[in-house]
């Protein structure tokens, strides 16, 4: 009996990791439909919003490390900046020791614009951690968190073949 248990339990246990596999599978979809969307309301490409998150987010940095980071060739990043740059999103200084050095700054000003497009999104997030305590967020950050670092380390791993 503990075996037919067992393979019961390990069949579930598979069913399960499946289904969170599907589900972020679907998640990720549904996150690039809405931020689609988004882009549509700004004018953006889906590309423009992945490097504007991306400044956003890692703070100024050089166009070559942006181009690192998107896993871009430095031409398209180039195409990016000056369609980001032109929309007012961000702004290319010149370092003052190096001249020849450029750094690429988020006009944050401007990030006002862009949540209240994700503002239905940020709402149903909040209701959804509602449901949970204070472990159970813990452990799902965790498991994101994990998630994210495994997804990194399979895009360097292909990056470097």
């Amino acid at each position: 009996m503990a075996s037919v248990t067992s393979a019961g339990g390990a069949r579930r246990r598979r069913r399960s990791i499946t289904d969170i596999k599907e589900s972020l599978r679907e998640l990720r979809n549904e996150l690039s439909v809405l931020n689609r969307h988004v882009g549509a309301h700004v004018d953006l490409k889906d590309i423009d919003m992945d490097c504007l998150d991306l400044i956003n987010t890692h703070g100024p940095m050089s166009p070559s490390a942006l181009a690192r980071r998107a896993g871009l060739h430095p031409a398209t990043v180039t195409g990016v900046l000056d369609r980001l740059e032109r929309g007012g999103w961000i702004v290319r200084e010149r370092d003052s020791a190096d001249r020849r050095a450029v750094g690429v700054h988020a006009l944050r000003e401007r990030n006002a614009t862009l949540y209240g497009l994700f503002a239905g999104m940020n709402t149903a997030m909040n209701e959804i951690c509602a449901d949970y305590d204070d472990a159970e967020l813990e452990l799902l950050a965790d498991f994101l968190r994990r998630a994210t670092n495994a997804g990194r380390a399979a895009t360097e791993q292909l990056a470097s073949e």
